[in-house]
């Protein structure tokens, strides 16, 4: 039997991505059951939530530049903030449109 690849989107997300997930599905979409399983308040799990969906996001996007993919995955693990990405990917784009006119 083959072993299938992972989807696109399920490769930046880690195990405690997965477990989040796997809970959420248990729960059958119930965030305030998720919250009460981890014993935290309904706006972290739904700030968890949204974090989730922006890895996922991302990894569907399938980023051809992994430069730009890197930034908008720490972005979005909050390992650096949203302005300061925006501004790398910025710089990085004028920077390649520079090496295309030359």
């Amino acid at each position: 039997m083959a072993v299938q690849a992972l989807p696109a989107w399920m490769e930046n997300l880690s195990e405690e991505d997965l477990a989040f997930i796997k809970r959420f599905v248990l729960a059958s979409g119930s965030l305030k059951e998720v919250a009460r399983g981890y014993g935290v308040s309904y706006p972290t799990v739904r700030l968890r939530l949204d974090r989730l969906i922006e890895k996922v996001r991302l990894g569907d996007a399938g980023e051809p530049e992994p430069y730009i993919a890197l930034i908008r995955r720490l972005a979005v693990e909050e390992r650096i903030d949203a302005g300061a990405a925006r501004t790398l990917i910025d710089e990085y784009r004028k920077l390649k449109e520079g090496d295309n006119d030359a």
